[in-house]
């Protein structure tokens, strides 16, 4: 997608043309993870008598006038914050899809027992029950559980401590619900994302509007390669460990309940540190294709220690009256099998 060169913004939904009208500035966090999305606008209210009632659901359209604007989802407002001097108000809207009402019950704590079953089972049993569709990815889906308690724990808490616990990805959009790694090339929405390029122009100098920064971090406690987990073995009746990866090894002391439970674990904690040992925190020009989980490929025209393809954490998109549109992006190494199948 070749960029334009005037920034385009649009509000649409509730309450639309008066939010267009006055809009001073806006954010957009788009988030991988279980972090909900959320939008943030500040609007002038000079001239307005009282403070207007702006709830409901509105939507973001962002991009350039030349190439067009992409389409980042439907938010419900959540907060409003009026400011007297100057008199503006800040609107915080959220992409988290759970109502008021909960209808179905997602909010509410239960105690249950699971398995044996798969992961993704259990994940499907779990959002389908809550009118979501569930989009699980396939390595993920056949993680096999022997036995795991749900304590007095919301259904969404539920997943969110699994999906740590196996290093993936739980999180809702809208009517989907997806189960994913972290760093693959599809969207948690489930539609492929395309690769965005960036490239550093000859003369990078602060104050032109290609202008691009970047730092690159190596986490000092993601040293080790390999993982030491733990599970009882009863027909033994002794503790027995299990290695992943290679030495050094990072040691987990939580006892897991079955063999496959410890290979499941210390496999995603393999992963995890794979991905955690590098990051790079990016600051470029507006991209509406950036997306957290897509995948961002630094070219040739980037030092050699920098080059090549990001998986995307976080991606913070802002714009005002006064400044070009602009991206933050976070991204860590790319996980090795999502690579490798690619």
């Amino acid at each position: 997608m070749a960029l334009g060169f005037t920034p385009a913004v649009n509000i649409y939904g509730a309450n639309s043309a008066l939010l267009n009208q006055r809009l001073i500035s806006w954010e957009h966090i788009d988030a991988a993870g279980i972090e909900s999305d959320q939008l943030t606008l500040t609007i002038d209210l000079e001239g307005l008598e009282g403070l207007p009632n702006l709830g409901g659901k509105i939507g973001l359209q962002v991009g350039y006038r030349e190439s067009g604007m992409v389409d980042k989802g439907q938010f419900k407002v959540t907060r409003l914050t009026p400011t007297l001097f100057p008199f503006r108000l800040t609107l915080v809207a959220t992409a988290a899809p759970f109502s008021a009402a909960d209808e179905t019950g997602f909010k509410v704590r239960r105690t249950a027992s699971h398995g044996p079953i798969t992961l993704g089972g259990l994940f499907r049993q779990l959002v389908e029950r809550h009118g979501f569709s569930p989009r699980v990815a396939p390595e993920v889906s056949l993680i096999r559980l022997t036995h795991v308690d749900q304590s007095n724990e919301t259904d969404m808490g539920f997943l969110t401590r699994l999906a740590k616990k196996y290093n993936v990805v739980a999180k809702p959009y809208g009517d989907v619900y997806v189960l994913a790694r972290p760093g693959q090339t599809r969207s948690l929405s489930g539609q492929v994302l395309p690769d965005v390029r960036l490239s550093v122009t000859h003369n990078n100098r602060p104050g032109d509007a290609a202008f691009i920064s970047a730092t690159l971090e190596e986490s000092a406690r993601e040293q080790a390669k390999g993982c030491k987990t733990c599970f009882w073995d009863a027909a033994a009746g002794i503790l027995r460990w299990v290695e992943s990866g290679v030495a050094p090894f990072k040691t987990l002391r939580q006892k897991q309940p079955s063999e496959a439970d410890a290979i499941a674990v210390g496999e995603g904690e393999v992963r995890k540190m794979l991905r955690q040992k590098y990051k790079v925190k990016i600051t470029c020009p507006g991209n509406p294709l950036l997306a957290a989980e897509g995948l961002v490929l630094l070219d040739d025209t980037w030092p050699d220690f920098m080059r090549g393809r990001w998986s995307i954490d976080k991606v913070t998109a802002s714009g005002n009256r006064e400044n070009s549109y602009r991206c933050l992006i976070d991204a860590s190494g790319l996980d090795p099998k999502a690579e490798s199948k690619d």
